[in-house]
């Protein structure tokens, strides 16, 4: 593939294990992947840590698929993204505009977070290659 480009918008925990799962698989196969996190998907990439929750359609859910990836040792999907990461294949952007919204600096970020951009700089990025939206 060559490059795997994803754009994650939701802010819900189903959308987040797929990030971490996609880009670990991506990664693995030495593929470059790019993540612009914009939207309610923020919530995931704060410093300060909040549960991400789920839709209310799964809800009731939850609690199996939490004790199925505890049974199986399936990292979370923010052990899935660093460890994707550190391989050197793994860049994430926050949104320029979003971060402007919600008055946020780098400072405010996870520092799993490389860089604030702009849409037009994740584009060029994402030019040739596979783009997802989650």
């Amino acid at each position: 593939m060559g490059k795997l480009s994803i754009i994650m918008f939701s802010g819900t925990m189903d959308k987040f294990i797929p990030l971490g799962v996609l880009s670990s698989a991506a990664s693995a196969l030495g593929d470059e992947v790019n993540i612009f996190v914009t939207g309610f998907a923020l919530l995931g990439f704060m410093k300060e840590k909040k549960p991400l929750p789920f839709p209310d359609e799964f809800k009731d859910m939850a609690p199996a698929l939490e004790e199925g990836m505890k049974r199986t040792n399936t990292k979370s999907w923010y052990d899935m993204l660093k460890e994707a990461k550190e391989s050197g294949n793994v860049k994430i952007y926050v949104c320029s505009l979003m971060a402007s919204i919600f008055n946020l600096s780098k400072n405010d970020l996870d520092p799993i977070v490389d860089d604030i951009v702009g849409a037009t700089t994740f584009l060029t990025q994402a030019e040739n290659g596979m783009v997802l939206f989650i």
